[in-house]
């Protein structure tokens, strides 16, 4: 008769696992918890401390820390092993079923103590992952709830081969490893820091095609940026980098806005009343970049904009949701992506880059501090329209490549320069995609101007009011600029550049 060890703090599901088992032939030995429900679901089970012939002792903190448990899970399947067993009157355990104590959920309570949270670090359910795992050879384990359908239905027709039983003993290392890291980080705050990752996906190809890549999560099974696709081809390696930078940038905005991407940087951003006009006038600070870009919404795509998205040429649309008008809408694009995320927030609040031999890692730059406050450097002060407009194209140039510089008008960009190595060309190449618009228009610089220059280019441009972080030796300059010809600028004394 085959023997299964059940010893789980989650219950979920245990005790239809257990009747199909003990159906199937089974004979099952659990610890306290464990065998008391099984007892109380009128399920045969005999007791760890029975079977052992050694009482739980230490209040439970030591049960299944037996040589006759852990002899039997380590046990190999030859000759030697078997009659060693047998000599000291234990049996071979076949099946391991096993969870552990809620350490995660433990500290993220907010009144959580050290003391508590050292007494759900468990140990026993540690170590019977570990042993099942290694001898999964022979051993089955099952340490997720989700599992139980499954080896159930293997159990019922041919068994459990010792492929399955392999990527259930990975997938209990995986639990061990981020446990033993949660442990760690915990416990070590701001000096540990372990970086759990999923494999989720392997990519076509990385940003060309000679190279390899693949997508990792946070949380195993999670969709890309945690989201679902719903339609479309496979998403690119690419196309994740745009999707990823376009998200952050529409979250960024309460108001109902729309951000189009193209090559990691934002061609147009609006924010309007109406979903189909934010889309309108974002699409119209560049179209020619639009083409073949991401576009992102911060509300759910409705019909009317989808009809409007639909006679662009687009790579994927990301939204926290797509009305059944819009995905009719767009079921005629076949190759086009959209991703349905699940909220509008940006997780973790970490960002990591690799560099040679390391990782940099950093808060993320989720926008000004709350202690930021705007002081008019000049003789002249924005008006109401100007410094709302200055709001909007400093929260947009946030998430342009530096040189970052965004014109704006309307709660919209007009034109956007970024990613060159001087700020007074992005200024330029501001101005030139927004031409006639920027007549009246304000200006947003992510960083400091180290000469005047970049102020006369956009007085010539028609810009009238200029917000920046300020922190030049040289700011005098650019102050007297704007008064000589008629500028307002703010200073916010906060940087953000985005390399």
């Amino acid at each position: 008769m085959p023997e299964a060890l059940l010893s789980v703090h989650d219950k979920t599901g245990l005790v239809e696992f257990a009747r199909g088992l003990h159906r199937l032939g089974w004979k099952l030995v659990a610890s306290g918890g464990t065998a008391r429900m099984l007892r109380e679901n009128l399920i045969p089970v005999t007791e760890v401390a029975d079977y052992t012939g050694s009482p739980e002792i230490l209040g439970g903190r030591v049960k299944t820390l037996h040589p006759a448990i852990h002899g039997g899970i380590l046990a190999r399947d030859t000759e030697e092993h078997s009659d060693e067993l047998t000599k000291l009157g234990w049996h071979l355990i076949d099946l391991v079923v096993v969870n552990l104590y809620p350490f995660e959920e433990t500290i993220a309570q907010p009144d959580v103590t050290l003391a508590k949270a050292i007494e759900q670090i468990d140990i026993g359910g540690v170590t019977l992952i570990r042993a099942a795992a290694k001898n999964h050879q022979r051993v089955t384990l099952v340490c997720d709830p989700q599992d139980y359908a499954q080896v159930l239905n293997a159990l019922q027709s041919s068994g459990v081969d010792e492929q399955f039983r392999k990527e259930l003993a990975i997938k209990g290392f995986r639990m061990t490893t981020h446990y033993d890291a949660m442990i760690a980080d915990y416990l070590g705050g701001t000096e540990s820091h372990t970086l759990q990752l999923y494999p989720l996906q392997s990519l076509r190809y990385g940003e060309n095609p000679h190279q390899s890549a693949q997508v990792f999560g946070f949380q195993a099974g999670q969709g890309p940026l945690g989201g679902r696709v719903l339609q479309g081809k496979e998403l690119s390696y690419n196309n994740l980098l745009d999707l990823d930078a376009a998200w952050r940038a529409v979250v960024s905005f309460d108001k109902c806005s729309v951000t189009i991407v193209k090559h990691l940087s934002p061609c147009g951003i609006a924010s309007d009343d109406r979903q189909l006009d934010a889309y309108q006038r974002a699409l119209a600070s560049d179209p020619v970049s639009a083409f073949g870009g991401i576009v992102a919404f911060n509300r759910p795509l409705d019909a009317e904009s989808a009809e409007s998205v639909s006679q662009l040429f687009v790579e994927c649309i990301v939204a926290p949701g797509f009305s059944t008008g819009a995905l009719q809408v767009l079921a005629k694009k076949k190759n086009l992506r959209l991703l349905e995320m699940p909220d509008l927030k940006i997780e973790p609040q970490v960002e990591y880059r690799s560099i040679t031999r390391g990782v940099l890692q950093q808060s993320v730059d989720l926008g000004d501090p709350e202690s930021t406050q705007w002081r008019v450097v000049t003789e002249k002060a924005p008006s109401p329209q100007q410094l709302a407009d200055l709001k909007f194209a400093w929260k947009a140039c946030q998430h342009v490549k530096s040189n970052a510089i965004v014109f704006a008008k309307g709660a919209a960009t007009i034109g956007i320069g970024g990613g060159q190595p001087n700020r007074v060309d992005c200024v330029v190449m501001a101005a030139q995609r927004a031409g006639e618009k920027a007549q009246g228009a304000v200006m947003a610089s992510d960083a400091f101007f180290p000469f005047a220059d970049s102020v006369e280019k956009a007085a010539a441009a028609g810009i009238v009011a200029i917000v920046q972080p300020g922190g030049s030796v040289r700011d005098q300059e650019s102050i007297d600029a704007c008064n000589r010809l008629g500028i307002a600028m703010i200073f916010t004394g906060v940087r953000h550049f985005r390399h």
